[in-house]
């Protein structure tokens, strides 16, 4: 297991401060971060923390994983790494390239 947790179903309230605390009663925090909307700045609702040790990891998990947080009940586990992406093309609506011909 990695020391790298996924924190879902988070308020969207919260912070990454309390996020931060919540999880430094199990364990040395490195760090604690909420995904944000790029556009408007709100939570998305999940996060990650990173621990100091794969042993606080997984003490964290088994902590916290299922329980209520805020209001919520949360979802730990272990981060995997992100799936790599297809690329966008820069253009959308189905437009043919070359601008409008109508």
């Amino acid at each position: 297991m990695g020391a790298k947790l996924y924190v879902g179903n988070l308020p969207y309230s919260v912070t990454e401060e309390r996020l931060q605390q919540h999880f430094a009663q199990h364990g040395s925090v490195l760090s604690a971060r909420i995904i944000t909307d790029k556009f408007s700045g709100r939570s998305k609702g999940f996060g990650f923390v990173e621990m100091s040790s794969d042993q606080e990891a997984e003490r964290a998990t088994a902590a916290l994983n299922g329980t209520d947080f805020e209001g919520r009940n949360i979802v730990v586990s272990e981060a995997r790494p992100q799936q790599p992406r297809e690329p966008r093309s820069g253009f959308g609506g189905g437009r043919p390239p070359g601008g409008n011909r109508y």
